[in-house]
């Protein structure tokens, strides 16, 4: 037990010294600068940038691990308040053809550090915007391709749907989601 939590300790240290610089530049910023004048709502970016450099770089080497392959793919990402116990999220991933539904939309419910995320499949669109939160429903508007079967033209559409689910005993995460259209 003492030598795995030693080796686990030492292989935490050696990530340390890799931020140890980005540790110090955040712990030591330097003075704080008086802007000549306000600040706007909507600070425009710089071509170029306008931040200087104030410590040593640290370099960082790709990851390696497969899984973050689909952790990559992951496009958009809004948590839904209001859920009570439950912790719950509706998320797209980038898939097949962008032009025509390429975002994979899903809702998902965390059941625990052992069993991870319940996943449910939403649907296939270009995109969705959340309009409304309460315990146990989403409001969705969703833009989606449709493809005229006589020109071939794809063109788009506007759709909305209502989901609603029932957490299951003592809180437990959804056995099931209903999706109903909406107007």
């Amino acid at each position: 037990m003492i030598a795995g939590t030693c080796g686990l300790l030492i292989s935490g240290l050696a990530g340390c010294d890799r931020l140890s610089a980005a540790w110090e530049g955040f712990n030591n910023p330097g003075p704080a600068e008086r802007p000549s004048t306000a600040p706007t709502a909507t600070p425009a970016p710089t071509p170029g940038g306008a931040l200087v450099e104030a410590g040593q770089a640290v370099v960082l080497q790709p990851e390696t691990d497969d899984a973050l392959q689909t952790s990559a793919a992951v496009v958009a990402l809004d948590y839904l308040p209001d859920q009570g116990d439950l912790t719950a999220k509706v998320f797209g991933t980038a898939g097949g053809d962008p032009a025509m539904n390429g975002l994979y939309t899903y809702i998902a419910f965390f059941q625990s550090p052992a069993e991870g995320w319940r996943v449910f499949r939403i649907g296939d669109y270009l995109d969705y915007q959340i309009q409304a939160v309460s315990a146990g429903r989403v409001e969705l508007r969703l833009g989606e391709s449709v493809m005229d079967q006589a020109t071939s033209e794809i063109g788009s559409r506007q759709t909305a749907i209502i989901l609603s689910f029932t957490p299951g005993p003592d809180g437990a995460v959804p056995e099931t989601v209903t999706v109903t259209p909406a107007r």
